[in-house]
């Protein structure tokens, strides 16, 4: 009886929740809120993207993990979306000299899946579409809002402009946020955006034959130190390919001799899979674009307003986990909300205080990932730390978890998972040194006691040596 009344009473005070931004955080939340009873409305600056002959915007393909799992399952869609990505079970690395060896991602059956962007976008939106008590606006551009009132203006392609006041506003409208515009001119707001030197562009290897060029089940790498490629799997039988490289290389290829010359020389394995005039051709096509990360504090302002996804984080991709993360922001909030029974003075506050530390540190593992994925996947020390790492996980599975396990299988916080990592890598460097010298005192206690012919050992000593140096610095 109390819960019928409680149902009841939630569905009648109908608080209008306006959602800025009709991406891929933005429609996801809309189902979060409708399905909490809240009338919505979602207000996107583009047009319909399921109308549109050609949809604008990025297109790096989504590596959907657990994570965005989570949440999808929570709106009921997670089944329908998983149906239609493509599972990377680990990384396949691609030597300069032509040989392929795969990295696992996690324990045997984990995989993450390649998602196209556009499809999960448009699947999203027809799922808010599907609420009664949504309603979706595109092409409504925000101009203003007010932080006393909630009073918003949109503006028109026409010139005309609408007005809406809503209990709550949430800005989910991308790393260039308009919402946030409000929050810069508050005082003790924190806020920076760094532009990495590097730049990516997208390239397509077609189907050989009707079948993909390469093996599908992995996220393909082609590592070179300072800049590298990747490729992923789409449902078409294509890989999406990204090379991601400092704006001053690309801008030094001028011609498409360049190109071919250039690839001949540090992708050659791909040149007969995307073909010679497909890469003179699409190299030029659009330029080098910029990756920003963007990090501010706090995501709330009162109880009127409050940042997703990359509004309040957008994070460079080489971790997979910006579309995972903004994700997350939508249950964390929803949990939050169950919390709190939907009071928006308790929730927002709280919000900021538990997702800000979060959100910085995957912020900071994407930066970081990026050296791992172009420069520490070549280190044999690497190679040798996964490997140790693994097999300490499997022997304890609770104690020891490799980071990327953490980050990309569990929902364990993204700053604690840092923590946790810090704290492994402290102990297990540790005892890595320790076997290393209980070898070298044992081997020194048995050779004081029967030395051998000190001739027979040099040679080997020497080898061993050069190879340990080798191993930590390759």
């Amino acid at each position: 009886q109390a819960a019928m009344e409680e149902s009841t009473s939630r569905t009648t005070k109908k608080k209008l929740v306006a959602v800025v931004g009709g991406g891929l955080v933005g429609s996801l939340n809309a189902c979060f809120f409708a399905k909490r009873g809240f009338d919505v409305e979602v207000f996107e600056i583009r047009e319909d993207i399921r109308k549109a002959k050609v949809v604008r915007g990025r297109s790096i393909n989504l590596a959907l993990s657990h994570r965005g799992r989570q949440a999808l399952k929570h709106v009921g869609i997670e089944e329908k979306i998983v149906s239609q990505g493509i599972p990377m079970q680990a990384r396949m690395i691609h030597s300069l000299n032509g040989k392929q060896y795969p990295i696992p991602y996690g324990r045997k059956g984990q995989y993450i899946l390649s998602v196209d962007r556009a499809n999960l976008n448009k699947q999203l939106l027809t799922e808010a579409d599907s609420y009664p008590n949504t309603k979706l606006n595109f092409d409504h551009k925000l101009q203003d809002w007010s932080t006393e009132t909630g009073l918003m203006t949109f503006v028109r392609p026409d010139g005309s402009k609408v007005q809406i006041k809503a209990d709550l506003i949430v800005g989910c409208d991308g790393a260039f946020s308009a919402t946030r515009k409000q929050f810069l001119r508050r005082s003790r707001f924190n806020y920076s955006q760094t532009y990495i030197p590097h730049g990516y562009m997208e390239l397509t290897m077609p189907p050989v034959n009707g079948e993909f060029a390469m093996k599908p089940n992995y996220l393909h790498i082609w590592p070179r130190n300072t800049f590298m490629m990747i490729a992923l799997p789409n449902l078409d039988r294509t890989f999406t390919c990204t090379l991601f490289m400092p704006f001053e290389d690309f801008e030094k290829i001028t011609t498409g001799d360049e190109v071919i010359k250039f690839f001949q020389k540090y992708f050659p394995d791909t040149i007969p899979l995307i073909g010679v005039d497909a890469l003179k051709r699409d190299y030029f096509r659009l330029p080098a674009q910029a990756m920003v990360s963007v990090k501010c504090s706090p995501y709330h302002i009162d109880d009127k307003c409050v940042l997703m996804g990359d509004a309040a984080h957008a994070v460079v991709p080489f971790y997979g986990q910006g579309m995972n993360a903004g994700f997350e922001d939508c249950i964390v909030f929803d949990e939050m909300m169950e919390q709190f029974n939907e009071d928006f003075s308790a929730v927002l506050p709280e919000y900021s205080r538990v997702r800000v530390p979060d959100d910085h540190a995957i912020a900071d593992l994407a930066m970081y990932n990026y050296i791992e994925m172009r420069a520490h996947v070549n280190s044999k020390w690497f190679l040798f730390r996964k490997h140790v790492d693994n097999l300490l996980h499997f022997l304890m599975p609770k104690t020891i978890i490799p980071l990327y396990t953490m980050v990309t299988f569990t929902r364990t916080r993204y700053h604690e998972a840092v923590q946790r990592w810090h704290w492994q890598n402290k102990v297990i460097n540790r005892g890595l040194l320790m076997s290393v010298s209980g070898a070298v005192l044992g081997g020194s206690y048995l050779l004081i006691k029967s030395p051998p012919n000190i001739t027979n050992l040099l040679i080997p000593g020497e080898k061993i040596w050069s190879r340990l140096t080798e191993l930590r610095t390759s």
